[in-house]
Formats: structure tokens, sequence, C-alpha cells
């Protein structure tokens, strides 16, 4: 998942870092590639956080939704890439009935687009994942 960041600087040398889709995830750098490097380290130490916790891993919204919050005036945007499905939970295998010519479609489409998903399982659940927070966005507006 891509998360968006908003770097922000008072001295042009050092960095802060807000995660604005997780809540209280902060840091800082002495310059903008740490800072991206350290924001990383901080986004993994929460999302363990809220695994262990059982809460629910959050979604990463587009740029666009947070440049509108003026608390993120000025900031420079970047993305922190990582793989949640570690924080998910234990896999486990389930038998699941797909039309064929979807199936078609998402193997033809995972094999277009390699960096999407690892696998159809993974493409599966990251399409639910998805759904169910647009839905709840949706119940929240």
């Amino acid at each position: 998942m891509r998360f968006p960041v908003a770097l922000h600087t008072d001295d042009g040398k050092n960095y802060g870092v807000t995660v604005p889709d997780i809540a209280g995830c902060f840091s800082a750098g002495a310059s903008e590639d740490e800072a991206l490097d350290n924001a990383r380290e901080a986004i993994l130490g929460h999302l363990e956080l809220l695994a262990e916790f059982g809460e629910e891993i959050p979604g990463a919204n587009p740029i666009a939704e947070h440049r509108a919050n003026p608390d993120f005036e000025g900031a420079v945007w970047g993305f922190v890439e990582i793989d949640v499905t570690p924080f998910l939970g234990k896999a486990e295998k389930i038998n699941i009935t797909v039309p064929r010519l979807v199936l078609i479609q998402i193997d033809r489409f995972l094999k277009e687009h390699p960096n999407e998903a690892r696998s159809r399982s993974a493409f599966l659940s990251e399409a639910a994942l998805e759904r169910m927070r647009k839905s709840r966005d949706k119940a929240l507006a």
C-alpha cells in the first residue's frame, strides 16, 4: 500500500513527516531522504502495534484529499510503500467460486501489472479491503 506522507521544514534542512492516514504517526530526518526512510520505520511500528491490539489496518487516501487540510499547507508530498499483509493476520485457505471470465481477467491484469499484487489471493484480498473501506467512508460522510 502506498501511504502518502507530508514533509515539512522550517529551515530547509531538517524535515518533519506526518502520515495523515495513520493517527499519531510522525517522524523526522536530517534530509528529505532520511525523513522518508524514517517515515517507513514509523509506519511499520504503528502497523505492528495496531495488529498487536487487533485494530484495523488503515487504508491510504489520495494526496488530493489531504491537500485540502490546512494542517498540511506548504507540505511536500511523497509516498512510502508498505506491504500490509504481514499485519493482517495468518493466511487461511478457503474455497471460493469465481466466474471463469472474471478469473481470466484477473490473471490477465496481474500478468500485465506485476507490481499490483503478488498473487490472485493478494489481489482479491486487497480489492475486498478497498471495497469495505470505501463503503465505510461513504457511511461516515
